[in-house]
């Protein structure tokens, strides 16, 4: 899975964590601060050029290019440039599209303080000025619609050559592999699907740290406005406070409530290979694919998925509730503060999207996890294939018979 499209797995990644710590703790203790800082940040696409953005584009580059010049000399591999590379530019949309958010947030305190001066004293806005501050929004969107156009055709390629990588590997032990359950399918099917995953959830789960870096600043500095939190009283950092421990609370109980998902998915894909090995062996055969063998697989196939049915309305009340509650959490935090009148409408957009953007990324495991039994299921399955390659026992879940409804 990673040994057929990334040089020396086991150490690559290790090595592209430190390397990735060193450099972000080498920018914000020394390089961030070698071009100044303006007085007045640039506000709309301007930020996107301005003197500090683009030198962290150029340090950024550099170390990508240290880091991947020394993996392509030392332990040279024939994806390297996807691999390593492609990875890398995948890292950086991430991080530019987390700047979009910034600077959609940063529009919005001058954008609705100008609605607020507008709609409390008619006439003191012009509508020039409303069509302004509206053009401003227009060229960040466009900014991000266009990376985000360019970004996923790069995508695109990017895990179709990951797939590539793992067929041609597959298929050079073909010998020893052809025997496992579902072998075709794990090589035709299960190889793309392992690329897509794993992508999706690694890109979200780098914009959520990404994200968690570049709000939880801006809400730190928002909670200046917030004095005390309904029923917990004054506390510091009460926003952060309160973005953290909801988080944290709804992705523990959410994730105890899905636990068994991943291991039904696993039987899901098994008695569905079953199935569809008998009917493809049927087209040649008269003698098999008869009515009693398929009805047979075709009950476990349906008593398998009543359970994962069963098992993800349970998941789904959970998530709902929680999803549903936590639209309005923010307005319950800020119900004191916007009582008493003590921010503006500006501010109070500032506040909910930046809670937002850290509520969001506290909350991956929440959004995620759908995803995450999938992966683990397909895992398991492509797990099987790295056993049989290296001689090792097959997993124990390869042997395990599903379980019997009771």
């Amino acid at each position: 899975m990673f040994v057929s499209f990334f040089p020396r797995p086991k150490l690559f990644f290790p090595s592209a964590v430190l390397w990735t710590a060193l450099a972000m703790t080498f920018w914000y203790l020394y390089a961030s601060d070698l071009m100044g800082s303006s007085a007045s940040p640039a506000v709309g696409v301007a930020m996107f050029g301005s003197t500090r953005s683009l030198w962290f584009d150029f340090y950024f580059a550099l170390s990508v290019a240290i880091f991947a010049g020394a993996w392509m000399v030392l332990a040279p591999h024939p994806w390297s440039a996807w691999s390593i590379l492609g990875s890398a530019l995948i890292l950086f949309t991430s991080y530019f599209q987390v700047e979009v958010s910034v600077a959609i947030n940063s529009w919005y305190g001058a954008f609705y303080d100008l609605v607020q001066a507008a709609l409390t004293k008619p006439g003191t806005i012009t509508i020039a000025q409303f069509y302004s501050e509206l053009s401003t929004f227009a060229g960040i969107a466009l900014v991000a619609v266009t990376v985000g156009v360019l970004t996923r055709f790069f995508v695109s390629h990017y895990i179709f050559r990951w797939r590539t990588a793992m067929n041609d590997f597959y298929i050079a032990n073909w010998p020893r592999l052809r025997g496992i359950e579902g072998a075709s399918q794990r090589v035709q099917e299960d190889t793309m699907r392992f690329a897509t995953t794993v992508e999706a959830l690694g890109v979200n789960l780098i914009s959520s740290v990404l994200t968690l870096l570049a709000f939880l600043p801006v809400l730190l500095r928002l909670s200046s406005n917030v004095t005390e939190l309904p029923l917990i009283g004054t506390i510091p950092y009460p926003l952060v406070f309160a973005a953290i421990i909801w988080s944290v609370v709804g992705t523990g109980a959410l994730a105890l409530i899905g636990i068994r998902l991943p291991r039904i998915e696993f039987f899901n894909q098994r008695v569905e290979a079953a199935y569809r090995k008998e009917l493809v062996l049927g087209e040649d055969d008269a003698a098999r694919a008869d009515p009693p063998t398929v009805s047979e697989l075709f009950t476990n196939i349906r008593r398998n998925y009543f359970r994962l049915y069963l098992n993800f309305m349970y998941f789904n009340i959970g998530r709902i509730v929680y999803l549903q509650t936590d639209q309005v959490f923010p307005y319950v935090l800020l119900g004191p503060t916007i009582v008493a009148g003590k921010i503006t409408l500006g501010t109070m957009q500032q506040i909910l999207n930046a809670f937002e953007q850290v509520r969001s990324s506290f909350q991956y495991l929440v959004n995620a996890w759908s995803t995450i039994v999938e992966l683990i299921s397909i895992y398991q399955r492509l797990r099987g294939f790295e056993a049989r390659i290296h001689g090792d026992p097959l997993p124990p879940i390869e042997t395990r018979t599903e379980p019997q409804p009771t």
